[in-house]
Formats: C-alpha cells, structure tokens, sequence
C-alpha cells in the first residue's frame, strides 16, 4: 500500500505521529487525545502502529466519534470484537485496503475513569478483499470391495 497517514492535530500539546506503512485516514481532532510515540508502553507495537492516548472514560466516545469520521470517508467496519474494529474500503483499481483500531490500557493500572487508555491505529498488510485460498481437502480413502 502506498498510502500516507494524515494526522489531525490532536490537541494544542500533540506532536504529529510517524506514519506506519501508510495509511489514507483522515483522523479528526478530539480534545484531550494526544499522539503516544511509545503506545502506552509497548515497544513492538511502535514499529506497526501508530497510537493515541486518553482516559477510560473517553476511549469508548473517541472509537465512536472516530468511526463515524471513517464511515464518512468510506471506511466500513467489517469485522472486530469488544476491543477491534476491522475496516476496509475498496480500491478504485481493484481490491481493498485495511486497517485496524485497537483499543487497550495500560493493564499494570487499576481501572478508573482517568487512568490512561490508548487507540493504536495500524494497517493491515495486501489486498484485505483478495480470496483465501481454499482449505484443502482431505485425500478420499479408498473403499475395499467386500
């Protein structure tokens, strides 16, 4: 994918975030949600995603408020659980392109409204609509006759 993350700014204080392998997103402002470069204290996902921080009580309002800007720009969500929500949006030539919010806290910490909570926004590799390759099919065992 050769796509560019657009970064919004986030607050008076956030510094812009590195792109990570390129993503088309427009990310809308929201008070209080800065760019983390260290996404909450975890190294390896520095090098995949691109991370954001603010409390448990706005994580759930910042992932519905970011959503709807996503829906808006073509973004659906096809996929996810409690914490993941899976987006994908056709390729003008063919294909989809995708990427995934995932949000998390810190784990070390007892939850409470302002204890921190983090969003990492990261893409998801190839084409996301190409077809899986079939299963294969296990080698029919040969009868006997009887």
């Amino acid at each position: 994918m050769s796509l560019s993350i657009l970064m919004a700014a986030l607050s008076i204080q956030a510094t812009p975030a590195p792109a990570r392998s390129g993503l088309d997103v427009e990310i809308p402002a929201v008070q209080g949600v800065v760019v983390d470069p260290t996404c909450g204290g975890r190294p390896a996902m520095t090098t995949l995603a691109t991370c954001f921080a603010t409390t448990q009580a706005g994580v759930a309002a910042l992932a519905d408020t970011w959503n709807a800007a996503f829906a808006q720009q073509g973004w659906i969500a096809a996929d996810g659980d409690d914490n993941r929500v899976v987006y994908v949006r056709r390729r003008p030539e063919g294909g989809c392109d995708g990427f995934q919010l995932v949000a998390f806290d810190d784990g070390r910490q007892v939850a409470a409204p302002a204890a921190p909570a983090y969003i990492a926004l990261a893409t998801i590799p190839g084409d996301v609509c190409a077809a899986q390759p079939a299963a294969p099919t296990p080698p029919a065992t040969p009868t006997t006759p009887q």
